[in-house]
């Protein structure tokens, strides 16, 4: 994992660094519905790698953010810090697809 600073200038600065670009979003996007496989985020996320996955899962799961449910059948949920970005996350997903609507781009739910 990155590691994060001791001080910042804004915490919106903060808040990136721990969620840390494009795949961390949107697998926080995934699980905020609920929990999820490892091979449900896969076919999820399709342009994401295995590698890239295992390693943004690890990351989430050590920034409290995600935890992995071997009980549920090794399912991965958000903590309670995690589902704190429920609405975040809800805000980020209607802007973009906005966006996408504006700008003509077709969006695959995957669903």
């Amino acid at each position: 994992m990155k590691r994060l600073p001791r001080s910042v200038n804004c915490p919106t600065e903060l808040a990136l660094d721990l969620l840390g670009g494009k795949w961390m979003t949107v697998i926080l996007a995934r699980l905020k519905e609920r929990p999820l496989r490892y091979n449900e985020l896969r076919r999820l996320i399709p342009r994401l790698s295995d590698k890239v996955l295992a390693q943004r899962l690890a990351d989430l799961q050590e920034r409290g953010l995600v935890t992995r449910d071997a009980a549920a059948g090794t399912r991965y949920r958000l903590t309670a810090q995690g589902r704190s970005l429920r609405p975040l996350l809800q805000q980020l997903y209607d802007w973009g697809e906005a966006q996408a609507a504006r700008l003509g781009v077709a969006v695959d739910a995957g669903e």
